[in-house]
């Protein structure tokens, strides 16, 4: 079972849940490392803005809005204890009855990408799918921050 869906399953009551365990692929997840000719273009990984406000499933909408544009951002995360993505909150989620927990309002489960996607490939994603954002996580989960679009534009040119 994927480790979102172990970690989500985890917080509804279930105690008997198991979690993939790492493979190759894990490893250029993690962002450790690669060699070759592929290596030097640069990843989604790289321009993933750290810096992304997150949250738990009981915390107050209104608290994390304010924070949220505290901090400059649009969007927020959705974490449990070992920051693994759950959920999404955008300008939509944000905007709705501050009274509400994050739980009630995220969009739960949502598309992630892995730290070793190239930013090229990530542009062209979310240009056709019209993605302002999108949550980078390793395999096991875990976020790794929030690619904006402009930047996997700007950043993610093919080389000349």
């Amino acid at each position: 079972m994927a480790p979102r869906a172990a970690a989500r399953l985890e917080t509804l009551g279930f105690d008997n849940v198991h979690e993939y365990k790492g493979g190759k692929l894990d490893w250029m997840a993690a962002g450790l490392p690669t060699e070759g000719e592929n290596s030097l273009h640069p990843r989604a990984g790289d321009a993933a803005r750290k810096d992304v406000p997150v949250c738990g499933l009981t915390d107050r909408l209104g608290d994390v809005r304010d924070r949220v544009k505290a901090a400059g951002f649009d969007a927020a995360l959705v974490v449990d204890d070992n920051r693994v993505v759950l959920g999404l909150l955008r300008a939509k989620e944000l905007a709705k009855d501050p009274d509400l927990r994050i739980e009630q309002a995220m969009r739960p489960g949502p598309s992630t990408f892995r730290p070793y996607v190239s930013l090229h490939e990530m542009a062209h994603f979310m240009e056709k799918h019209d993605l302002d954002s999108s949550p980078v996580t390793t395999s096991d989960g875990k976020l790794v921050g929030l690619l904006y679009r402009t930047d996997a534009v700007r950043l993610g040119r093919p080389p000349e």
